[in-house]
């Protein structure tokens, strides 16, 4: 092949050589299209002792309440990318504290990275992925329309943490995913 010679790759599965799994590889260039986990970030954020939750206006679970998170984008830091999505689903501004929480969802390939934080400003608002938004005390949250599990680990955890400074990211809870 020289180097203006523009043919498409053909892709076949096939194991590459030092790899242990199954992967699409070029038959003309060798080349390995990887495809690997999302990562997505968010945060527990709260206005004193009062939780941000937002009802989701997408799906999927479109009705359901949510922790500000989403999808990591190219180019920024995970930092960068909770606190981006907690100002695009409340145009709320974040103040981080620290990782919360490393969950691993391996059955739609995610890797979800939970901070702990506080609103810098009370004022939030439904942005254009929220039906609405609130901010919760414990005993209010909406249990039963929690709209992943990873919501409800990242809740418990905060709470467990509430009143430490020092600790462990958590992980998966043994009888979770």
């Amino acid at each position: 092949m020289t180097e203006h010679d523009f043919t498409a790759p053909a892709f076949k599965k096939a194991i590459p050589q030092g790899d242990d799994r199954e992967r699409d590889v070029c038959d003309r260039c060798g080349f390995v299209d990887y495809r690997n986990p999302k990562i997505v970030v968010g945060s527990v954020a709260l206005w004193k002792d009062k939780i941000l939750l937002c009802r989701r206006a997408i799906e999927p679970r479109r009705g359901y309440w949510t922790l500000p998170a989403g999808y990591l984008e190219l180019g920024e830091t995970a930092e960068e990318g909770a606190r981006r999505e907690a100002w695009e689903e409340a145009p709320a501004q974040l103040v981080l504290d620290r990782l919360l929480a490393v969950y691993s969802v391996p059955r739609i390939s995610q890797v979800q990275l939970m901070f702990r934080a506080t609103l810098a400003r009370e004022d939030i608002a439904a942005g254009p992925e929220s039906a609405e938004v609130g901010l919760f005390e414990w005993d209010d949250i909406p249990w039963g329309d929690i709209a992943f599990p990873t919501v409800g680990w990242a809740l418990r955890h905060w709470r467990e943490t509430k009143d430490r400074d020092g600790f462990a990211p958590f992980s998966n809870p043994v009888d979770g995913l």
